[in-house]
Parts: structure tokens; sequence; C-alpha cells
């Protein structure tokens, strides 16, 4: 991901508070092409998708941050997610669907995104190549939906899935260098999978999954932009 002019590169990683983000900030950190800022609800500046001010606070901290280092942030990687919790757990039927539950998926998967592209994208340069990968999952594909189930999480990651669709158009239009997808990084040995980790399936370490998420983006090219892509680089239906 070599830019095209001398200045610096940053990194951001938001979501690093995660056992994916955490993996993916340590592999960046001994990537000598770049300089890695990390965000996450922990941070300071820190980022909490129910209040868009402090995205907006954070975006503005990112691009002091470009203005001191002289550096372009030329790589973004978005890897929050909710999939169970208090809120809820993934729904099995649809006569387990719950408003409150829908709605928390939907503000960490779907909507606190959305406000990162707002707020974040109009900071990747507007020349050279940049990426912005927002994880998502293959269960968000409707095509690929042979079993049901998980009716927030799939729809929520769908969502998503279309929202990086129109977002690569319309940040092509200002750079065609730049790549926007949204990844697949499979099952995970997180917090997030590990509950429903099962017998035959199979779950790799956070470190494995980011070390291939970051070789699938530095390999992509503008071609790619606004498609669903898996850890091993295979498009995925929508």
């Amino acid at each position: 991901m070599t830019p095209t002019s001398a200045r610096a590169s940053l990194a951001l990683v938001i979501g690093a508070g995660g056992g994916l983000g955490a993996a993916l900030v340590q592999q960046l950190s001994v990537d000598v092409q770049y300089r890695v800022l990390a965000l996450s609800r922990n941070t300071q500046p820190a980022i909490d998708y129910t209040d868009e001010a402090s995205l907006r606070t954070a975006a503005e901290w990112v691009a002091e941050q470009c203005a001191a280092q002289q550096a372009d942030l030329r790589l973004l990687v978005v890897a929050s997610g909710f999939l169970h919790g208090e809120q809820g757990q993934p729904e099995r039927s649809w006569s387990h669907l719950d408003a409150d539950y829908l709605t928390h998926v939907f503000r960490i998967n779907t909507i606190g995104p959305a406000l990162v592209m707002k707020h974040f994208l109009p900071l990747l340069p507007k020349q050279g190549r940049c990426v912005a990968g927002f994880v998502s999952a293959k269960v968000g594909s409707i095509g690929d939906n042979a079993l049901g189930g998980w009716y927030g999480y799939r729809a929520s990651k769908a969502a998503l899935n279309q929202l990086v669709k129109s977002a690569s158009i319309e940040l092509a239009r200002r750079n065609s260098q730049a790549v926007c997808v949204a990844l697949h990084p499979g099952t995970v040995d997180t917090a997030l999978s590990q509950p429903f980790a099962k017998t035959g399936l199979k779950v790799r370490p956070a470190a494995e999954a980011a070390n291939d998420l970051l070789a699938v983006l530095t390999g992509l090219t503008p071609v790619q932009t606004g498609a669903l892509v898996d850890y091993q680089g295979q498009t995925l239906p929508w």
C-alpha cells in the first residue's frame, strides 16, 4: 500500500478493544509502513456508537494526528461488532425476535459503522491508494443463507454490506484508487464467537485472523471495491 507521496502512512483500527481489533493493532504495530492509531470505547478519545458527537471528536483527533505527523490515513479497519450479551442472544426462531435486541445489534453492527463512514472516510486522501475495510460476516450474505436463524445479526450485517457498497461508490468518485470493502474474518476465537463454537467448526486464533485480513487488504485492487471478501481473498455472494 505504498502511497504516491513522501508523506508517512497512518493505519487506524476502530474497535481496537475487541479480540480481533487488538490483534489487528498488534499486527500493524510491527509493519514498518504504518504508524498505527487505535480507537475504542476505552481509548482517549473514546468512541461510543450511541453518541455521534464522540465519533466527530475522534475524527477531529485523527485529522490532528495526520497534520502533526505529516501523514495520510491510508488504511482504516473497523472491527467492532455485537452478537450476544446482556441485551440478548441471536434468535433461533421468529418467536424469539425482540425489539430491544434488534435495536442494539443494529446500533453496533450497522448504524455505528455508518457514522464511521460519515466522519472518517472523508479523512482518506484524495490521491493514491487507500483502503477501508469493515468487518462483516458471511452470515450477512443473503445468497448464502441456507440455515435461517440469527435474524438480527444476519440482517444487521447485510445492511452493513449495503452501506459499504454505497460508500465504495462515493469514495471512488473522490479517489479512483480507493478501495472500500466488507470483510468476513471467519470464526475467530474471541468473546463474540466463543459461545457458539462447535465441534467441526474451524475456529482460528485472533492473531491468525488479523494476519489473514491484512494480507487480503494489501492485495485488493480498486476493481474489487464494494465487495464482500473473506479472509482468503474470495468474493462472497450478497
